[in-house]
């Protein structure tokens, strides 16, 4: 097992010297809510398309029909989405290369979008690990378990990662999100404190490890802190910097993609 060679004091030092985001809070309804991603894998690619509700409303995000999508390279390789189910549009399968640009254009209700954005180099997830949660305990006196990701920081690269995590099946709403602005170079350990799910022994745990450009770190580091602030209530209405342009909600990524999954003991 390796050795968790960063205290607590450090990542707490590390979110301390991150810039401080402003969000600009904004209640309205109607406004396009994109979801775009492409990864290294050899898949179908996805862009999303929904319209926002007011916050007070239902969570229920129409979709947006009858788009034009096409995503496109700095190589020439042009790739043209359709629709697959309402609001869901896919391309031909193809693999995201680290290093490569891509540039997406969606025209929808007489409106063009564009956004852009780069694919870091993969960096490897080594391993996951566990250990007991200080001060958490079921009542049947099983200690709750914080699941810990380790990964060697490439030396000399600005890297950037965000972390998804999945507990017996179900996404864990919490935003994870670490850069290498102290690491650079160094073997990193780095515990996945969720809010929203108890893990005991026994449980399956899935960690999905990205390597995000630096736009996508300053989304996702915007949300972190944000549900920081606010997670017991719904999600506030405050708009993080998007790299879509003209600006709306939402996001286009181009990232690595990588999962290890382990049963809690």
């Amino acid at each position: 097992m390796m050795k968790n060679i960063f205290s607590l004091s450090l990542l707490i030092l590390c979110f301390s010297c991150t810039r401080v985001i402003q969000l600009k809070l904004d209640d309205a309804p109607d406004q396009l809510d994109m979801e775009g991603n492409i990864t290294g894998k050899d898949t179908v690619q996805q862009i999303v398309l929904r319209r926002n509700v007011a916050f007070a409303a239902t969570n229920d995000y129409p979709p947006v029909t009858g788009a034009d999508i096409s995503v496109a390279d700095d190589a020439g390789n042009l790739y043209v989405f359709s629709e697959t189910q309402p609001g869901t549009y896919g391309s031909t399968a193809f693999a995201g290369k680290a290093g490569a640009t891509y540039t997406l254009k969606v025209r929808v209700d007489g409106q063009d979008y564009s956004a852009a954005s780069t694919m870091p180099s993969r960096v490897r997830l080594d391993s996951l690990t566990e250990q007991n949660r200080p001060l958490n305990r079921h009542q049947d006196g099983r200690d709750q378990k914080v699941i810990t990701v380790h990964y060697q920081d490439p030396p000399g690269i600005q890297n950037q990662y965000r972390f998804i995590e999945w507990v017996n099946g179900i996404q864990v709403k919490s935003v994870f999100t670490y850069d290498d602005q102290l690491t650079d170079g160094r073997l990193v350990s780095f515990d996945l404190l969720e809010q929203d799910l108890d893990i005991y022994p026994g449980d399956t745990v899935t960690v999905e490890m990205q390597c995000i450009d630096r736009q996508m770190y300053t989304y996702w580091f915007a949300l972190e802190s944000q549900q920081a602030n606010n997670f017991n209530g719904a999600v506030a209405p405050a708009n993080p910097p998007t790299n879509i342009s003209p600006a709306t909600l939402g996001y286009f990524s181009a990232h690595t993609t990588q999962t290890l999954t382990m049963i809690v003991k």
